[in-house]
């Protein structure tokens, strides 16, 4: 397309104001402003209503949505229908408007489904090429849907390019649609500097930064910091807890026990980008008890403070933990967790993995792959 000189960025999640809540979109965000450096960028995100504004150095333009995100609308409820459908056709036609001069030269679908449909729209009517990039949500949700499943097939073959976050669910997305996928990590940026080095020597501060959902185990890890015997607090300076959502009673109620028993565990609510660079700096182990998982952008934030990671044996983490960034744990239970805690709290990380392992989730290096069409 003559004189098209513009990337554009659908997602169905954006990061503004920073408040930490949202982890993928603050790594939309985050590449959004690193791709600004290298090219005009525009981004079609959620919003109250349609209208354009700017963050930074990107132009967004926002698409009419509900309160409550997409991915939490089931379409299994009769009561979202309504919702999603108005929010859909919303997507549609500000990705469309977005076009409006003729200048995208290249879409890039945050994730598959709904944005790679949008991303779709824009092809058949402008010839805009685009590339989706899949999550685990993509894959190992909706790809369980078998309607939902083909049409997700068919918005990933007729993509240009198309990426997966994660090494294992590069491989079931290749699976599942038929195409090849390319791993690309999604990251995002901090100021990585650590108040102190990582502890070597008890007593450790430990670390839970995440949404308190099912699938990222918080539930888990309240049972498994339960099971901690004395021996294993004394090793322990403090257990920091930090996040929010679903789950919020059930972390308020055991936090609430564990502090009653005299343990020395703090809870915050979501942290945003200043906040969480501090709890990382200040850390020397971060807790990962998710359930489900392909490679989650906590971990390369723990990564770029050297930060070993205790994790559930899930996604790509026993491939990561194995090249000794931390231990894992033998199964997905609260038992096996709190194994792996009393484990890392008797023994030393590598600090040459870590700092290896930092390298593979520059943010930088993956908006010169997306700018170069890589």
């Amino acid at each position: 397309m003559s004189g098209a000189d513009v990337a554009l960025l659908i997602s169905t999640s954006y990061a503004r104001a920073g408040d930490g809540s949202e982890a993928a979109g603050a790594f939309v965000s985050d590449l959004a402003h690193e791709l600004a450096g290298l090219m005009p960028v525009r981004v079609v995100a959620p919003g109250r209503s349609e209208e354009i504004s700017m963050h930074g150095l990107v132009e967004v333009w926002s698409f009419a949505a509900p309160d409550k995100p997409l991915s939490l609308l089931s379409p299994g409820d009769p009561r979202n229908w309504l919702s999603i459908v108005r929010t859909l056709r919303s997507l549609r036609r500000t990705v469309l408007a977005a076009n409006g001069d003729g200048r995208i030269r290249h879409a890039l679908a945050f994730w598959v489904l709904p944005s790679g449909w949008a991303a779709r729209a824009l092809k058949n009517r402008d010839g805009v090429p685009y590339s989706v990039w899949a999550l685990g949500s993509d894959i190992w949700s909706l790809g369980r849907i078998p309607l939902i499943r083909e049409f997700l097939g068919s918005v990933s073959r007729d993509a240009n390019r198309a990426y997966a976050d994660g090494m294992r669910l590069r491989q079931d997305a290749e699976r599942i649609t038929g195409r090849r996928f390319d791993f690309l990590p999604s990251t995002r940026k901090l100021d990585a500097v650590r108040s102190r080095p990582v502890s070597r020597a008890a007593p450790h501060r430990l670390l839970f930064l995440g949404r308190w959902h099912p699938n990222k185990g918080a539930d888990l890890l309240m049972d498994a910091l339960a099971l901690l015997g004395d021996e294993d607090w004394a090793r322990i300076g403090e257990v920091h807890v930090a996040g929010g959502g679903p789950l919020k009673d059930g972390i308020d109620r055991g936090v609430a026990a564990l502090q009653a028993a005299g343990r020395p565990v703090r809870l915050s609510g979501y942290l945003d980008r200043e906040q969480a660079s501090r709890a990382f700096g200040e850390a020397d182990r971060l807790l990962l008890p998710s359930r489900i998982e392909s490679i989650p952008v906590v971990f390369s934030d723990a990564m770029k403070f050297a930060l070993p990671v205790v994790s559930m044996p899930v996604g790509d983490l026993p491939t990561l933990i194995g090249e000794g960034t931390g231990w894992l744990a033998r199964s997905v239970d609260a038992d096996a967790f709190a194994e792996a805690i009393r484990v890392s709290l008797r023994s030393d990380h590598d600090e040459a993995a870590l700092g290896a392992m930092n390298e593979r989730f520059s943010i930088e290096r993956i908006a010169q792959r997306i700018a170069t069409n890589d």
